[in-house]
């Protein structure tokens, strides 16, 4: 079975297999930067997403511009036409350098790494920022450095899908599905119960990226700076009323396009405003700080110069300030000679003590000692009888 199938099918496996543990061995080391990661484990192939990756052998796109042909699988028929790199291949400016198989959504995809000669493209409006709010109630309040407040609303993509959802989990459910603990082989109607249920979570899926990819296109082929917040997202999913909604908007994801369309299309600037950043608490007339703004509250008032509007549009105007706090040193939307606001009460960058770091505070204050201490005495004592 070994010459059955391409060498890329292994080699990829080992690859992957490889990049795991040098990650894994240069963040134990504190070689690699961010979260520290742990030991490679074994991937299941009844979970892991099948994907193979061709590097060699002969990889091209047909003429035709609707088939290409891979190693070992031969020629096939694309979904989508391929007129696009082939024009590119064949005026000399791109390269095919590998191609990676994968199956995702019900769907086999070939994705082309080419080496691509492409010319910077010219955003509208180069000389204007952008402040970036995202949210639940609205996906996105957009506020440029002219006053100009944009509302991108959300389209609730999985609630929209959620009753033929639970429709098709109601059909399974009904449905003799696969037991590993028996080792029961799953029915053929749930089999077919099973595909339709994932014919709905992949079309939320596909629908919801294509709206985030036009979204984040139209934001940076217009700005010539953009601003976002660096959210926690990870840690808003553990909020289980909001946990769907946040999940279904992609925050992150809007996060990453950002990123690299405005660094490789059109070469412009992107800030990440700290997430320590007050953006919703700082008023965008004066600059007052407020102690407190709770979820609820949709409308920011402020006390000390007596605004008043609503706070995703008040967020969004403070981060569009910040493009110009880069250059100023100032980041209130309003007056540039705002006077600053001392730190407010609340939430801080202060690390909370550990379990164990009060423990042994407390050993100390009762006047116990530690293990390291009796260690120091027991060997001060030793010197001493010496």
């Amino acid at each position: 079975w070994w010459e059955e199938n391409s060498k890329e099918a292994y080699n990829t496996g080992l690859a992957n297999a490889s990049v795991a543990f040098d990650n894994y061995a240069k963040s134990k080391s504190g070689e690699r930067r961010g979260k520290r990661l742990g030991a490679p484990r074994f991937k299941s192939k009844r979970k892991a997403r099948l994907a193979c990756r061709f590097t060699t052998g002969t990889i091209r796109v047909d003429v035709d511009g609707r088939h290409v042909t891979l190693p070992r699988l031969g020629t096939i028929r694309s979904h989508e036409p391929t007129a696009g790199l082939l024009t590119r291949v064949q005026a000399g400016t791109a390269r095919i350098l590998s191609v990676t198989v994968r199956h995702e959504r019900g769907r086999w995809f070939a994705s082309f790494q080419a080496e691509v000669k492409r010319d910077v493209e010219r955003v509208t409006r180069p000389d204007v920022a952008v402040g970036i709010d995202l949210g639940v109630k609205s996906l996105a309040v957009m506020a440029d450095s002219t006053g100009e407040i944009r509302t991108v609303p959300n389209p609730w993509h999985y609630d929209g899908a959620l009753k033929l959802l639970r429709r098709a989990c109601r059909t399974v459910s009904r449905r003799q599905g696969p037991d590993r603990r028996t080792g029961r082989k799953p029915s053929k109607r749930w089999e077919k119960a099973n595909a339709a249920r994932n014919k709905v979570h992949h079309r939320v899926a596909n629908i919801r990226q294509d709206a985030l990819h036009k979204l984040t296109t139209a934001v940076t082929a217009e700005y010539g700076t953009v601003v976002v917040e660096d959210l926690n997202v990870a840690g808003m999913l553990r909020n289980r009323r909001l946990a769907r909604q946040i999940a279904d908007a992609g925050f992150g994801e809007i996060r990453r396009q950002l990123g690299y369309k405005t660094h490789q299309r059109h070469a412009t600037r992107i800030i990440v405003a700290d997430r320590w950043y007050p953006s919703s608490k700082t008023c965008s007339g004066c600059g007052a700080v407020k102690a407190k703004l709770p979820l609820h509250i949709r409308t920011y008032a402020c006390d000390a110069c007596g605004l008043v509007l609503d706070r995703d549009d008040n967020a969004a105007l403070n981060l569009a300030a910040l493009a110009r706090a880069c250059t100023t040193g100032t980041g209130v939307a309003g007056d540039q000679d705002a006077v600053k606001v001392s730190k407010p009460r609340g939430a801080d960058q202060k690390t909370r003590a550990t379990r164990r770091s009060r423990k042994a505070t407390a050993g100390r204050a009762g006047g116990a000692t530690l293990p390291h201490q009796r260690q120091t005495q027991a060997r001060d004592r030793t010197h001493a009888e010496a």
